[in-house]
């Protein structure tokens, strides 16, 4: 997983020299405004990257099986995370993301109250398991 992080470094810096020269020969700013976006979002995902793996392999205990060169498929077996087997909530998440969008093009009552349930819908994904025992029906 380090190499995708080194990945998205090299396309942070690309971004980088790509957006000075767009700058110099275009003076256009809307152009390199969204290649600084571009810039920054890189450095992100690599930055998020680099710094999951450090985490992980704190917890394992040593490099992870993506990360040697010698290592198999069967490496990776087990389990990967824990995943939500049927939650209604990233639902309740993305219908308020849709209408806080549709609110800037209908009226500002309707951002409101969209972004009224994203805070509650984003607070009850987040909090799904802090509420007592979960027990699957």
């Amino acid at each position: 997983m380090r190499i995708q992080a080194y990945m998205f470094y090299g396309c942070g810096i690309f971004f980088l020299i790509t957006d000075v020269v767009y700058w110099l020969f275009s003076g256009d700013w809307t152009g390199t405004t969204a290649l600084a976006m571009s810039v920054g979002l890189a450095f992100m995902i690599g930055f998020y990257a680099h710094f999951t793996v450090n985490r992980l392999e704190k917890l394992k205990g040593g490099e992870l099986p993506e990360d040697d060169k010698t290592g198999e498929i069967a490496d990776l077996a087990g389990k990967v995370g824990e995943f939500s087997p049927h939650s209604w909530w990233p639902l309740f998440v993305g219908l308020s993301a849709a209408g806080l969008c549709l609110g800037l093009v209908f009226g500002w009552w309707l951002v409101l109250l969209s972004a009224a349930c994203l805070v509650m819908s984003v607070i009850g994904l987040v909090f799904e398991y802090y509420r007592g025992q979960y027990v699957e029906a």
